[in-house]
């Protein structure tokens, strides 16, 4: 007879996981399915009958009981890649009365029994679909939060314009949809566009979104005015369709695995978005430079590759080169020609236009002597600075 009582110790976070997030991993059901069995009192864990969320436990060490039945120890992590072929359902069963084949009648792993999609694609849509036993490692695959890409190759029928891909790349405002009834309209986050065939008969694209919405690819073509002909995923994260047939599936690697938590934040060093700079610091300033002090350069310089996002990493520009400080003194962050000229002291004297203007009298100036600036002149001992400045011929 199980214990009754409130089960106290299983209110703790630092147990492990959450019982419906366990018990959706082993097959029971849905999240929220197994949370009606939670609360419905069809859950013991050790003996305690656990009918109140949260609850936490620890599925290497607890005995969890579900309607009677002991609920069998979890497997090992296995991730797989599976090559979806149309009119193939991303999901583990079909709806009642329905015989559509679903993802899961193509994977028949030897080792493990319950893998399921990670996120969904369309009946008619084809690609990449991840498969998995790993529920953390899923939601933060396909939770927008996180930011995960997913790249898709589309064939649009017609030459897409300028205009319409100004308009994916601001984002389209498509309906949200609760409880089968239409709540209002948000826009999509921004698009990463790339163009690879165009003729008079249709376009091939590929868009990359940090979101998933229902029918998402296909909606936002369709707003501006150039629907879908074909649509497939070939990428999510850094894994990219590739040496699978359709219908086939393949285990990921170690080094894929690795990569994939890296991109989902899930590798214990956090998400995977950047956290934001505080309005006086460096970082926060990068980028919005004046033209003349070069930061701005720097900053698009950093995003097209040229140069490491690091700042002041380009050689010669704030940091000491390899013969020391002898080199000369620390540059302050400015354009690479006004940096070399700042650096190299025995560089011959500027010569700069007099007051005579374009055909007037020319002058020598030292531009590290300034008035106030304290620095000595270029001119050395040997020099009789008593002497004025050669001018030019005067004006007639």
């Amino acid at each position: 007879m199980p214990d009754r009582s409130r089960p106290t110790e299983f209110t703790d976070a630092t147990r492990g996981e959450r019982l419906q997030r366990v018990l959706a991993d082993a097959g029971i059901g849905s999240r929220r399915a197994c949370e009606a069995l939670i609360e419905a009192g069809e859950v013991e864990v050790n003996g305690v009958l656990v009918a109140s969320l949260p609850a936490w436990v620890d599925p290497e060490e607890d005995r969890i009981v579900v309607e009677g039945r002991p609920l069998p120890k979890p497997e090992r992590k296995t991730y797989l890649l599976l090559n979806k072929p149309p009119r193939t359902l991303s999901t583990l069963k079909d709806e009642p009365g329905a015989d559509r084949r679903t993802v899961a009648e193509l994977v028949d792993h030897p080792a493990v029994s319950h893998l399921f999609p990670v996120g969904r694609l369309d009946y008619d849509t084809v690609g990449l679909v991840l498969m998995t036993n790993d529920g953390d490692l899923a939601n933060r695959l396909t939770h927008p939060r996180f930011g995960v890409p997913k790249t898709y190759r589309v064939l649009v029928k017609g030459a897409l314009d300028d205009d319409a891909v100004a308009d994916l790349e601001r984002g389209i405002y498509l309906a949200e949809r609760k409880a089968g009834a239409t709540v209002g309209a948000k826009r999509t986050s921004r698009v990463e566009i790339g163009l690879i065939h165009q003729d008079r008969e249709g376009t091939v694209l590929e868009l990359t979104l940090r979101e998933g919405r229902n029918r998402q690819v296909r909606r936002m073509m369709a707003a501006v005015g150039f629907p879908v002909r074909k649509l497939e995923r070939v990428g999510m994260g850094p894994i990219r369709l590739k040496g699978v047939a359709r219908g086939a599936w393949r285990e990921l690697t170690r080094d894929e695995v690795w990569a994939l938590r890296r991109a989902a934040g899930s590798d214990g060093r956090g998400g995977n978005k950047p956290s934001k700079p505080s309005p006086g610091s460096a970082s926060a300033g990068a980028g919005r430079g004046k033209r003349g002090d070069g930061s701005g350069a720097a900053s698009r310089g950093a995003r097209s590759g040229r140069y490491p996002s690091k700042p002041d990493a380009r050689p010669g520009i704030g940091e000491a080169s390899a013969l020391g400080e002898a080199s000369g003194p620390k540059i302050r962050r400015r354009t690479m020609k006004n940096a070399i000229n700042r650096a190299t002291h025995d560089k011959a004297p500027e010569r700069v236009r007099g007051p005579g203007g374009e055909s007037g009298a020319e002058s020598v100036r030292n531009p590290e002597a300034s008035p106030g600036s304290g620095r000595p002149s270029e001119a050395g001992p040997g020099r009789d600075q008593s002497k004025p400045a050669r001018r030019g011929k005067p004006k007639r």
